[in-house]
């Protein structure tokens, strides 16, 4: 695959371009944990779905603060390969590769060490909290792959390539797909043997992926003296990459806090939420890769020096944003039982019908998020990362203290309620930002 120049051509068809591998990239990503709930909640019953729903969270966290410090990386990488600078960019990658490699140790440690209680403190049920730390410590052992595929991954889409990283989630999907099926469903290996599943599949999606780029995309094969880190790199990557690490981790942080309340619902509110919390990521994912769509344009052409053709990008991507934010309300609306009975087994009626309610809102509500990660994608793509982690901190914290108002009364619906009360704090506190700064001359 070869690196895609965004500073020329027409706008729409590069944003797309750009976008629509990504999403199924993500996709295909989203699957891991997907097929783990489908699979044990099918196989081993709603206590173990329960127990992997609860740790869902922490894992989140592990993985928005790895990808965190790979999106603002990329931004770096992004503004060397518009301004055509390769040794630079080259000198980020191997920078990015070896500070995260640090990040990568200390996570895994922590993990193996507190997970169990991380898993008490949020209030897990002693019946399914000794398999859902068992689970949780075979997940940390894949933090080194989960480090090195998304760093190697952002380095591509930096340079334009969104497809190549597809290709290797795609093996690893359909991978992790078989050896849960086999693992659990046939050998009735239990969470654990899903959770190993999970982390062979990750391994061998970054050693190809790393593989790929040594042998295939001069662009990014690192030299020998390039391997020594840039300090003054190293520090512009870890102002962008921890401010968007915060950023990405608040949401984890806030649904652990929002996991401690539905716990506190019983077994049957823990493994609706486990469901509806994958239906959540599966509608704002699309949403997510058009925000990082407009990301990368902006940063290339930034780089470049092109300032009207950042405002265009900005636009159409929005317009873009709009048009999936009403594709998502309809689809959910129509498939929300579906979805459901999807993730529980026959007899489970009371889990489809909290399940149902709660989509049946947020099929009002999936457009909110469209607009948010939009407005997201222009203030990362213009470098304001600290505007990105007070939006989100703002978000998440109107969504904790209405979700530990609102579901004592009104269960897993009440995420719902919160969620949108979240995303319209968010959006009124950065779009009239972003509209200043555009009339000022800063857009």
């Amino acid at each position: 695959m070869a690196a895609v120049n965004m500073t020329e051509g027409r706008i729409p068809p590069k944003l797309i371009g750009y976008a629509v591998p990504l999403v199924m990239s993500n996709l295909f990503q989203l699957t891991y944990n997907a097929v783990d709930s489908m699979v044990v909640g099918r196989f081993v019953g709603k206590e173990a779905l329960a127990a992997v729903g609860t740790s869902s969270p922490v894992t989140n966290l592990m993985v928005l603060g790895i990808s965190g410090l790979c999106v603002g990386a990329s931004v770096v990488m992004s503004e060397c390969y518009g301004a055509g600078d390769e040794k630079s960019l080259r000198r980020a990658y191997a920078t990015t590769m070896l500070s995260g490699g640090a990040l990568a140790a200390l996570l895994l440690t922590l993990g193996l060490l507190l997970a169990r209680v991380l898993l008490s403190a949020m209030q897990v049920p002693l019946e399914v909290l000794d398999a859902a730390a068992g689970y949780l410590r075979i997940i940390f052992l894949g933090v080194p792959f989960t480090l090195l595929y998304n760093c190697t991954a952002y380095a591509l889409k930096s340079v334009g390539d969104s497809k190549t990283p597809l290709y290797f989630l795609i093996f690893s999907s359909v991978l992790n797909v078989v050896l849960d099926i086999v693992m659990v469903g046939v050998l009735r290996g239990g969470i654990q043997a899903s959770a190993i599943a999970t982390v062979i599949s990750q391994a061998l999606s970054a050693v190809l992926c790393l593989s790929f780029v040594f042998r295939k995309m001069p662009l990014l094969a690192v030299r020998g003296d390039e391997w020594t880190p840039d300090r003054g790199m190293l520090k512009r990557i870890w102002h962008y990459g921890s401010v968007t690490a915060l950023q990405q981790s608040c949401q984890p942080i806030g649904k652990l806090l929002i996991q401690g309340a539905i716990n506190g619902l019983g077994v049957d509110a823990m493994a609706c939420f486990n469901a509806v919390g994958r239906m959540d990521d599966y509608a704002c994912m699309p949403a997510q890769t058009i925000s990082s769509a407009i990301t990368t344009f902006m940063a290339q052409n930034r780089g470049a020096g092109k300032d009207a053709r950042v405002r265009e990008g900005f636009r159409d991507g929005m317009r873009l944003e709009a048009a999936y934010g009403v594709l998502i309300c309809l689809l959910t609306f129509l498939v929300r039982e579906n979805v459901m009975r999807l993730f529980v087994g026959e007899g489970q009626e009371t889990v489809v019908a909290m399940g149902v309610s709660y989509l049946t809102w947020m099929s009002l509500f999936y457009f909110y998020p469209a607009m948010t990660n939009g407005v997201q994608g222009w203030f990362r793509g213009m470098g304001r990362m600290r505007m990105t982690l007070w939006a989100t901190l703002t978000q998440i914290t109107l969504r904790v203290i209405f979700v530990w108002i609102l579901t004592p009364t009104v269960s897993v619906t009440g995420v719902a309620f919160a969620s949108a009360i979240g995303w319209t704090g968010m959006l009124l506190l950065e779009v009239p930002i972003l509209l200043r700064a555009q009339r000022t001359g800063n857009a």
